[in-house]
């Protein structure tokens, strides 16, 4: 197995509303978004961010601009306005899921 830093593979961007947060990862290379429709799963973004996303985290594929979305539910813990969080939005969502390590068959 070979490890590979998601920010060595794809750009990201991350937003907010309410209680959700939305993160567009956004591939380099054609050959990046193979590995990442294989590798970067709802399943493994949720288990990434640990604590912070209580709800279910669904996945997007856009295979036209080589693009996954993940929709991460109860993530901002109750949103901008109720949360006592040091960052209440989403904002910051995306640079943390860069810094995840994928491990892919070499």
């Amino acid at each position: 197995m070979k490890q590979i830093p998601l920010a060595e593979l794809a750009a990201a961007r991350s937003g907010d509303k309410n209680d959700i947060c939305n993160i567009g990862v956004l591939a380099k290379t054609p050959e990046a978004y193979t590995l990442l429709q294989q590798h970067l799963t709802a399943e493994k973004v949720k288990a990434h961010f640990g604590p912070l996303i209580r709800g279910e985290v669904l996945r997007y594929e856009l295979p036209l601009i080589e693009s996954l979305n993940f929709v991460c539910y109860a993530a901002l813990d109750g949103g901008a306005s109720r949360s006592l969080r040091m960052d209440t939005l989403g904002k910051n969502f995306s640079s943390h899921l860069l810094r995840m390590v994928l491990e892919v068959e070499e």
